[in-house]
């Protein structure tokens, strides 16, 4: 993964693609790119009320001496009339060092992120009959389960079937589901290049699930699944995830990232996972199951340009946390 000789991998994560911010601006951030001799990052903006904005850096800046950055990315903060910049390096939590302490000066560390601190990955570098032998005696079975009831998985381009299972996953797991454009815009941009696949799990041609995979710089990520009520017991959800593991490894990927765990600590996830339900807790007994490691990223940090609205920003986040 990352060299700890250096604040971040020279390869971009998704979120640091000019893709992404492609499809971010269809849903209402302007992004801008910045770049230095050393190091580059794209920097999304988000358009408030009254002219003023917020800056989102998620996952980077990319390559080394960040602080060459700076400058650059404060100009265009006092140009959008941003509150604060929020920046979420694509970094674990133990590489924060002095090194990078002393490239974020100007900053203070801010322990809300908008993406996921925590996170399953798995090594996918191993042949595949190591990669099952990793995983949990359980999953295994589940995986050959679907197999033999006849469940098959295969590419597929339909955002509408993926998008009525999700409005059904979201219902039964509590969670809010975007607008089918927004699914829709994100396989039409990622998609022509390889860099988004769609997979279905199909039992005699009946979609039972969903899962929509992105590929970057040697990694993958599962941002988004969906699957019906009816076939839970055919298992084809576990089936998708060992044939979202295999597309990845066939198409270069080293690490799988199964995105999104409750943000505690591996052992607290250990002892409490099969007492709890709220949250991500459910999602993490099925996360678990597939042989990677715990992983924790390092925590947001910020800088405000206007501290009397970002004192107000701060009481409006603490009042929807307590909702």
């Amino acid at each position: 993964m990352n060299d700890s000789s250096q604040p971040s991998s020279l390869t971009p994560h998704l979120l640091q693609n000019q893709l992404w911010g492609q499809f971010k601006a269809g849903f209402g951030w302007e992004p801008e790119s910045f770049h230095s001799p050393t190091a580059h990052a794209q920097v999304l903006f988000r358009r408030l009320p009254l002219g003023l904005s917020l800056a989102y850096l998620p996952k980077g800046p990319v390559g080394k001496e960040w602080a060459s950055l700076w400058s650059q990315i404060d100009d265009a903060c006092k140009r959008h009339r941003s509150v604060f910049l929020q920046v979420e390096p694509d970094l674990a939590e133990e590489k924060i060092t002095a090194e990078l302490n002393e490239q974020m000066q100007g900053f203070a560390v801010e322990p809300h992120t908008i993406q996921p601190r925590s996170t399953i990955l798995v090594d996918l570098t191993a042949d595949e009959e190591e990669l099952l032998a990793r995983m949990k005696q359980k999953t295994r079975y589940n995986i050959r389960l679907a197999e033999k009831k006849g469940v098959v998985v295969r590419e597929t381009g339909d955002i509408r079937g993926f998008y009525q299972l999700m409005q059904t996953t979201g219902t039964r797991d509590g969670f809010a589901v975007h607008d089918i454009s927004y699914y829709q815009k994100a396989y039409d941009i990622f998609s022509p290049s390889g860099a988004c696949v769609l997979l279905g799990a199909f039992h005699e041609e009946q979609p039972l699930a969903y899962l929509m995979l992105f590929l970057s710089g040697g990694r993958s990520w599962y941002f988004y699944g969906a699957s019906d009520d009816a076939s839970r017991n055919l298992m084809p959800t576990y089936l998708l995830q060992w044939e979202a593991m295999r597309w990845s490894k066939s198409h270069g990927a080293t690490i799988y990232d199964l995105w999104g765990i409750p943000d505690a600590s591996a052992e607290e996830l250990e002892e409490q996972f099969m007492q709890r339900s709220d949250g991500l807790w459910g999602v993490y007994r099925f996360k678990r199951g597939f042989g990677g490691k715990v992983a924790r990223s390092a925590p947001a940090f910020i800088r405000v340009y206007k501290p009397l609205l970002y004192r107000a920003y701060q009481k409006i986040r603490a009042g929807r946390m307590a909702d």
